[in-house]
């Protein structure tokens, strides 16, 4: 049984809802008041007993990177939204932006009081042009309503490279630098931007913020699972009755939330494979989807990850060689090319799999991919190729039937 789950998504199916004065009748900004409530460290605590994790990709515990911001420091912190949202599969940021832009606001303000922050940037994917104007709107309209008097809010747009949506590419692009990743410190500390201490999290992880500040971490915890509490979400595309996004709880059954949510695969056919979390995680077969739970734990443990929550369906008709030269594709013309089994990889990887789906290549090409996704595991500055190596291995494992009978 489905439980309905409205976090982030409370306001979606309300008109107009991206407007203040909607907004407000729904109760958008009461929560600001808990800031004459709590101090900026209770803020913090209450976010780390709610277990809410990053819902960019990573799931790493928001508590956690909050804490490591300086309260004491003379340099005045930052808060970075990424909203760089380039990942294949996924188009659930978009919908707060465009439906509940408040929501996100009254979030970046939570989240500045707790970390001292008097500077917000926005950095929205460069193709979101028409959203980023719907967001601008909302921030005017805060701005003249008076919510933002010791908070400035700035929207940064993107070129278009899906490497910025990495945080430390993301950062180095808003300093006006090419977007490459880079190295990560010897131990925790916050994210630095210009030398100021700066925290980086999704456009969801901050719209959730609301929600578990005005009703406490327990409510928050009531959804979804002891290690992953709250809810996602999904953004369902592919070959489903009823692609979209929709909001679920964690560790709900990924086949009860594709029947219930997406009505089920189109025309009939039988369900062939599901990328869980956007197109960098790894594809897992059917019957695996009819096991598997969505969560952190329970997809890791098949060797896929929940990612961003980008569900791409693909029914019986579905040439999985095919799916794999287009993802390859991608890869390669996004790599930054800063580390050679990246920049190297990619391209080789591609030019193989080309030869094998024009049927000009041999099983020594298959076993070939393998080793290149061995050489691209570990050994670079970010997960960019990491991630394409265990999107080459799932594909390989569970599938590899298809590309032995194109060689």
């Amino acid at each position: 049984m489905m439980r309905t789950c409205q976090i982030v998504s409370q306001k979606f199916a309300i008109e107009d809802a991206h407007t203040l004065s909607i907004a407000q009748e729904h109760g958008a900004y009461d929560t600001l008041a808990k800031c004459q409530e709590f101090t900026p460290l209770e803020m913090i605590q209450i976010i780390k007993e709610s277990g809410l994790r990053g819902k960019g990709g990573g799931g790493a515990p928001a508590g956690a990177k909050w804490a490591l911001m300086p309260q004491d420091s003379e340099q005045s912190s930052v808060l970075v939204v990424n909203c760089d949202e380039s990942e294949p599969g996924t188009f659930k940021d978009r919908q707060i932006i465009t439906k509940d832009p408040h929501l996100l606001i009254e979030g970046i303000l939570l989240t500045c009081y707790a970390i001292k922050a008097q500077d917000a940037y926005v950095y929205i994917r460069g193709e979101y042009f028409q959203f980023q104007k719907v967001l601008q709107r909302a921030i005017d309209e805060a701005e003249e309503a008076g919510f933002l008097k010791n908070i400035n809010i700035t929207l940064h747009r993107g070129a278009g490279a899906y490497i910025c949506g990495e945080k430390s590419a993301l950062l180095e692009s808003l300093e006006g630098k090419r977007g490459h990743p880079r190295l990560k410190p010897k131990q925790p500390e916050p994210e630095w931007y210009f030398g100021q201490p700066t925290l980086v999290n999704n456009v969801e992880t901050i719209a959730s913020v609301p929600f578990i500040i005005q009703n406490g971490a327990e409510a928050y915890r009531a959804f979804g699972t002891e290690k992953s509490p709250g809810t996602l979400l999904f953004a369902m595309s592919g070959h489903v009755q009823n692609p979209g996004v929709y909001e679920a709880e964690f560790g709900v059954s990924m086949m009860d939330y594709i029947n219930h949510y997406g009505g089920g695969i189109k025309n009939g056919k039988a369900l062939k494979a599901v990328i869980p979390g956007g197109a960098s995680t790894g594809v897992i077969t059917a019957k695996e989807a009819e096991e598997v739970t969505l969560d952190y734990e329970a997809l890791r443990s098949m060797g896929s990850a929940l990612g961003t929550g980008g569900m791409i369906v693909m029914d019986e008709s579905t040439c999985m060689v095919s799916v794999l030269k287009n993802l390859l594709e991608f890869y390669h013309e996004e790599s930054c090319g800063q580390c050679t089994p990246c920049r190297e990889g990619t391209g080789w990887a591609n030019t193989l799999l080309g030869k094998i789906l024009n049927k000009r290549g041999s099983s020594a090409d298959i076993n070939q991919l393998l080793e290149i996704a061995d050489t691209m595991n570990g050994k670079t500055i970010c997960v960019f190729a990491p991630a394409v190596s265990s999107v080459i291995v799932s594909f390989l494992t569970g599938f590899r039937d298809e590309f032995e009978v194109m060689v």
